[in-house]
């Protein structure tokens, strides 16, 4: 089980730090990425990090605002988001993959297994 918080209202230009906690170490060895999906539009990649977090891959609207981390200790994954633009308004949910320890780092969201249930953000213009 994964658990999005973090989310809320924001002024543009401001930050939010939204966690994913697995109820489960075995999530430790999994990809886990963050995804988004605004009103009316499609569910969107935003950023993904490995289970060494050695590497990541972020969508290009990113744009080194979003910097997403984990720790294992804490079975937490973290999307740090700054600068936040009112386009960034959705739900954001994370997603872990169903194998362990893989290091290619997939982008479509049916290539992840587990889900959770997501936290809104919203930026204010």
């Amino acid at each position: 089980q994964l658990v999005e918080s973090g989310g809320g209202l924001v002024e543009a230009g401001g930050s939010l730090r939204l966690s994913c906690e697995a109820s489960d170490p075995i999530f430790n060895s999994r990809v886990v990425a963050w995804f988004r999906q605004a009103p009316g539009k499609e569910q969107e990649f935003v950023s993904a990090i490995t289970w060494s977090g050695n590497s990541i891959h972020n969508s290009a609207f990113v744009k080194g605002r979003f910097t997403i981390s984990r720790d294992n200790a804490k079975n937490t994954v973290y999307l740090q988001m700054t600068n936040l633009k009112p386009e960034d308004t959705a739900v954001y949910r994370c997603a872990a993959n169903a194998e362990s320890y893989k290091q290619m780092i997939p982008t479509r969201g049916a290539e992840y297994f587990y889900w959770g249930q997501g936290t809104q953000v919203t930026v204010s213009s």
